[in-house]
């Protein structure tokens, strides 16, 4: 027996309501040796207040060492092994703007950046343009054709783009294109079986013509492609849970993830006041409110530990109107960690909380890496996570005789 064959015996109706609240990259580690996290540097007293009244601990969420992308990270806090569905970036994305994939399709996150004169990469997201800047350059790539397969660009936010191959006998087991490195050339694409070298030849002949496209853009002179990717077989989330699910998120990605195992899409404005807003208003529909907060992973991406205490700062400011609607389970996590000292995500666990009237207090009192390492819930698989949350809702019966 499976996990997932476990919650479907143990499962048992319910009215409880449960909120994850995802503070993307939230883990984060001190610039300086012996000093504070961005977390543990932020003024957070409601997260704070949730620690004090719940439980604490970190979560990993692949597997010890190893880092992952946002994809396997929401993955495993949405209860799926992160190792067993391995899902490419870019049916994501493609699934974040609501681009109806197919059968023949395989679906590819494209970034904008910006190559020197030597055609090395100076920016990998081409200093993150406006998202209307965005839609001008995704324009001159919808000139871009080749024979016997259909080319679909799509914009999405800042320097991301979605684009989509459709036709026969094409394949998703193709490299990223970008190095994730500045000062080196983007990568040859490469197919790791007959279908997949198909698709890799057209890639780079896009990239090629995407080239000479761009090549007078101030910024935006060059594309990378990550994550090709088919569309996977996966069991939904209402399926699994037997809970009415909706997400509330701003950036495409997170809605696309959402989206794949069956969660309702709910419009979200783009602030998180308008998130909490739209909770609020929403709150008699659903069991189960998934709400994700980029900012805390952008601003570390950057490499900006000030800005990311203040990301960290302002949602925390929301907690309050989260917890008025009294929430059976309310947790609060990252998907996984994006320290600024590594302008990159990290292979860290992430400080995770959960406030329910059926747990066991740990005595902390503070919100951040150190405490949560002290914490009741220890070290945990990040796949675990809704088990916790579906017995501390009630909606899990007894194994066993």
């Amino acid at each position: 027996m499976n996990i997932h064959e476990l919650i479907h015996e143990l499962r048992v109706p319910s009215k409880t309501k449960i909120v994850l609240l995802v503070a993307d990259g939230l883990g984060g580690l001190p610039i300086v040796k012996g000093g504070l996290t961005e977390l543990e540097t932020a003024n957070t007293p409601n997260f704070d207040a949730c620690v004090a009244e719940g439980v604490s601990g970190l979560s990993t969420p692949v597997l010890p060492g190893i880092t992952p992308g946002s994809g396997p990270g929401h993955l495993a806090l949405f209860g799926y092994d992160p190792l067993q569905y391995r899902i490419g970036r870019g049916i994501l994305e493609a699934l974040g703007i609501n681009f109806a994939v197919g059968a023949k399709d395989v679906s590819i996150r494209g970034n904008f950046c910006t190559l020197g004169k030597d055609g090395t990469i100076v920016d990998r997201r081409a200093g993150r343009p406006t998202t209307n800047r965005c839609v001008e350059v995704v324009e001159k790539l919808k000139t871009i054709a080749f024979p016997g397969v259909e080319i679909f660009v799509e914009p999405v936010k800042e320097h991301r783009f979605v684009l989509v191959f459709r036709g026969d006998g094409l394949g998703g087991n193709v490299n990223d294109t970008d190095p994730q490195n500045i000062g080196v050339p983007p990568l040859v694409a490469h197919g790791a079986d007959a279908p997949s070298q198909r698709t890799a030849a057209v890639a780079n002949e896009f990239l090629a013509k995407a080239f000479e496209v761009l090549k007078n853009e101030p910024d935006c002179n060059a594309a990378t492609l990550r994550g090709f990717a088919t569309y996977p077989n996966i069991t939904t989330f209402r399926d699994l849970y037997g809970m009415k699910a909706a997400a509330i998120a701003v950036y495409p990605m997170y809605k696309g993830l959402a989206r794949l195992v069956g969660m309702d899409i709910l419009d979200a404005g783009v602030t998180p006041e308008s998130q909490v807003e739209r909770l609020q208003a929403a709150w008699n529909d659903y069991d189960f409110f998934f709400l994700h907060y980029k900012y805390t992973d952008s601003t570390g991406e950057d490499g900006n530990f000030p800005l990311k205490v203040q990301m960290i700062e302002s949602l925390d400011k929301i907690v309050p109107q989260i917890r008025e609607l009294k929430p059976d389970v309310f947790i609060v996590t990252g998907d996984h960690s994006t320290p600024s000292k590594f302008h990159t995500h990290s292979f860290h666990p992430v400080p995770t909380v959960i406030v329910a009237d059926t747990v066991r207090p740990d005595g902390l009192n503070k919100f951040g890496e150190r405490d949560c390492l002290k914490g009741g819930l220890g070290h945990f698989q990040a796949q675990h996570l809704m088990l916790l949350a579906m017995a501390h809702a009630g909606r899990f019966g007894k194994y066993g005789a």
